[in-house]
């Protein structure tokens, strides 16, 4: 069960990721995660202005993630690939691995409500627990305390407008065409993100049933 992600910034794949993780008990490895844990100024200057990093290095660090022994079963991934160049050096990885392409899955989400939860994001940096001021549903109950453990909540430098509409852009200039790539292999499930996050993972456990007949 090897899944691939593709969505717009905000959409919600970290979330459905881990929730896949959980329910199916394969890795969730997230392209983002990898790249902010690597000790580069550089690097992390790339990330907070919401830029592509360096393809040889991704592949490397996804390489070295790919081959550890929770990945035999299969996994969830997110944050890679985004450009087409990106998708034909993931299908040279995953040939030279022996793994196959699995499937992908797209999460729908309007540019005004991928803003939103953006701008007001603020994350708790032990549970990694998620919360949003401008959504009354995603509020903490205390203004910058996490509901689970009672951590101060953090805003992710790279949580800003400036960022987004960087993202975005690069979302439709370049994602389209990747998406409209492994739609012609037929790989290709489109899920409406934009509801809230049970109604999606509803949805995706629905396409994983029909096609793996894991319920």
């Amino acid at each position: 069960m090897n899944i691939t992600f593709i969505a717009p910034p905000a959409a919600g794949k970290g979330t459905q990721a881990s929730k896949i993780s959980k329910e199916y008990g394969i890795p969730h490895i997230s392209m983002g995660d990898l790249l902010r844990d690597v000790e580069n100024p550089k690097i992390k200057d790339i990330l907070s202005k919401g830029a592509f990093v360096d393809n040889k290095l991704v592949i490397k660090l996804l390489e070295d993630r790919l081959t550890k022994d929770d990945c035999n079963k299969g996994f969830v991934l997110d944050g890679f690939p985004r450009t087409l160049e990106q998708a034909s050096m993931y299908e040279e990885l995953l040939e030279k691995l022996h793994k196959n392409k699995g499937i992908v899955i797209v999460l729908d989400l309007d540019k005004e409500i991928a803003a939103k939860r953006i701008t007001g994001r603020k994350i708790c940096p032990e549970c990694d627990a998620v919360f949003n001021d401008l959504f009354p549903d995603s509020k903490s109950k205390v203004l910058d305390i996490c509901d689970n453990c009672g951590s101060k909540l953090i805003r992710r430098s790279d949580d800003n407008m400036e960022t987004f509409e960087n993202r975005y852009s690069i979302y439709e200039n370049e994602t389209k065409h990747l998406i409209e790539y492994y739609e012609k292999k037929n790989m290709v499930y489109h899920v409406n993100s934009g509801i809230d996050m049970d109604y999606t993972f509803g949805q995706i456990k629905k396409i994983l049933g029909e096609l793996y007949g894991k319920h």
